[in-house]
């Protein structure tokens, strides 16, 4: 199905006449034309066949992660080393003993690059690629404005990340309940809170995850103004993904860690201290939102300004 039909189906107007004497400016300040922009984006996005893969490969990230921690314990307890620390391998340590931790693994392990390369994809596309298919301009002709239109496109967006974090730690609770016992949960502070505190710290902590992601989302957007090329504003998008967590990597540049927007995203781990710490997951909350600021502004700039002709 073509990005226009598509539209079609999902209640967008790619094909419909500019109205005599123009669009409609009161059609454009009315809240119910904005939120019928946002749903129309919104499942858009969610009817793509691509956006489907995406989602199927974040959810088989947690199964290949359990399968493969399940095989090297045998499935016993105790798989050695403590709670402390809240990276990766740390919560790895912890799977045998309760499949909870799972959640807090699979998404330790698909933060830093499946997940944000998916973002990637979607953002970079978002106005790129209806230029590159030559419905971008239709999509102006309705009278939404250009603003509302990024603006729903961002929305669009930050919803994908929303989903794709709660698959993430959908597919990991399935699968750690399904290979391992569950039951209170040890946090990194060493003390245990009960199941039901587990399963809402995990669902938090896939919320900060999307959350963190916004900064990101925010710069792809901007990418994808600056060309005509969705497959070339996707991979400029992911390339600065790669650049951002290289630097972040190298210890004597370790001044400007703190400005990049993957630094603190493994922040997270905070959700499961007893009390939760909230130093770093304020500085990533604040970060985020800087980046949002600036990126987003720079989209709105660009792509009031930019001469659409496809």
């Amino acid at each position: 199905m073509s990005r226009a039909e598509q539209r079609s189906t999902a209640g967008g107007r790619p094909g419909t006449p500019e109205p005599p004497g123009g669009p409609d400016p009161g059609g454009s300040r009315n809240p119910l034309w904005t939120l019928g922009i946002l749903r129309s984006e919104v499942a858009l996005l969610f009817r793509r066949h691509r956006t489907y893969a995406l989602l199927a490969v974040l959810a088989a990230v947690p199964v290949l992660i359990g399968i493969a921690v399940r095989i090297e314990t045998g499935g016993g307890g105790g798989g050695g080393g403590g709670p402390e620390g809240g990276g990766g391998p740390a919560f790895l340590a912890q799977v045998t003993n309760n499949g909870v931790f799972l959640v807090f693994a699979a998404l330790a392990a698909t933060l830093p690059v499946f997940l944000p390369m998916a973002v990637g994809v979607v953002a970079g596309d978002a106005i790129a690629g209806e230029a590159s298919s030559g419905t971008l301009r239709y999509l102006l002709v309705a009278p939404a404005g250009r603003t509302r239109l990024l603006l729903a496109k961002y929305a669009s967006i930050l919803s994908f990340c929303l989903v794709a974090a709660l698959v993430v730690a959908a597919s990991a609770l399935a699968v750690g309940a399904l290979l391992f016992p569950v039951g209170e949960v040890t946090t990194i502070s060493g003390t245990r809170i009960s199941f039901g505190e587990g399963l809402v710290r995990a669902v938090v902590t896939a919320l900060v995850v999307a959350v963190s992601l916004a900064g990101f989302a925010a710069l792809g957007l901007f990418v994808s103004t600056l060309t005509g090329s969705g497959i070339g504003a996707m991979a400029a998008a992911v390339g600065l993904l790669i650049t951002a967590q290289i630097l972040d990597s190298i210890p004597q540049l370790s001044t400007v860690h703190p400005y990049l927007f993957p630094h603190y995203w493994l922040s997270f781990a905070d959700v499961l201290r007893e009390p939760v710490h909230w130093d770093d997951l304020v500085r990533n909350f604040q970060l985020q939102g800087v980046y949002v600021a600036v990126f987003g502004s720079a989209a709105w700039a660009r792509f009031t300004a930019k001469d659409i002709t496809a």
